[in-house]
């Protein structure tokens, strides 16, 4: 689940109880919607690694 935080959104990890990933100024609609659907491994990887690199 995402949470709104100062500056944009963190990824909230429920199971893990603490924060997951990077700190996004936009909300990664594709990264959520596979967290919480299909979980596949690959397309996570792909996905963080698209949203890190707009980050800069």
């Amino acid at each position: 689940m995402a949470r709104g935080v100062p500056g944009g959104y963190r990824v909230w990890d429920n199971k893990a109880r603490r924060w997951w990933g990077d700190r996004y100024e936009l909300c990664p609609d594709e990264l959520l919607d596979e967290l919480n659907g299909a979980r596949d491994y690959g397309r996570i990887t792909a996905l963080l690694r698209t949203y890190r690199a707009t980050k800069r």
